[in-house]
């Protein structure tokens, strides 16, 4: 099944935003959890873990899970890339579900130290959830990164499954033509 082009340019925009977005936020999270570790100014470190609590709940779960279950489908049922028949699709996939499930258990540590921040001043005991958050922060814009690019080069590499596809198709359509 193949979209028509103004569909398709327009489902492909709306990708291309949602994911630019969800990287944008993935790094302005990384910036503040640098911050809240590395600050000696005791009042912005405790600012920034509300905000990116915020950050976290209010713009990139929900940038993370558009692309993944919207935009990213519509795309890969109605362009002639499709979903299994490439791997560079398939490790695209797996890196936006990892990052989202990863992203989803973090909201917990994020939560927290939203709320001790808000309740008292950080300590040696926050120290470790602090450099948590800086790690998943460069890993999870780190992965956005690498299927970004993927999406950009689009590897060579067809899976079992598409090449099966892919010869189907052709057989079918040199069958069409040799009746006409």
């Amino acid at each position: 099944m193949s979209m028509k082009p103004n569909l398709r340019k327009l489902v492909r925009t709306a990708h291309v935003v949602f994911t630019v977005g969800w990287l944008g936020t993935v790094f302005a999270f990384l910036v503040l959890s640098i911050v809240g570790l590395t600050s000696q100014d005791a009042q912005l470190a405790r600012g920034v873990y509300p905000a990116m609590d915020l950050i976290a709940r209010y713009a990139i779960v929900p940038l993370s899970l558009i692309p993944l279950l919207l935009t990213g489908p519509i795309l890969s049922v109605g362009t002639p890339w499709r979903l299994f028949r490439h791997y560079w699709i398939i490790v695209k996939l797996v890196i936006n579900i990892l990052s989202t499930l990863i992203l989803l258990v973090h909201l917990q540590p994020i939560g927290y130290m939203a709320q001790v921040a808000m309740a008292r001043t950080l300590s040696i005991a926050d120290r470790g959830i602090q450099i948590q958050l800086v790690i998943a922060a460069g890993a999870g814009l780190l992965a956005l990164l690498v299927a970004t690019g993927l999406a950009v080069i689009k590897p060579r590499g067809m899976t079992r499954y598409g090449w099966r596809k892919q010869y189907i198709e052709r057989t079918q359509t040199q069958a069409r033509n040799d009746t006409t």
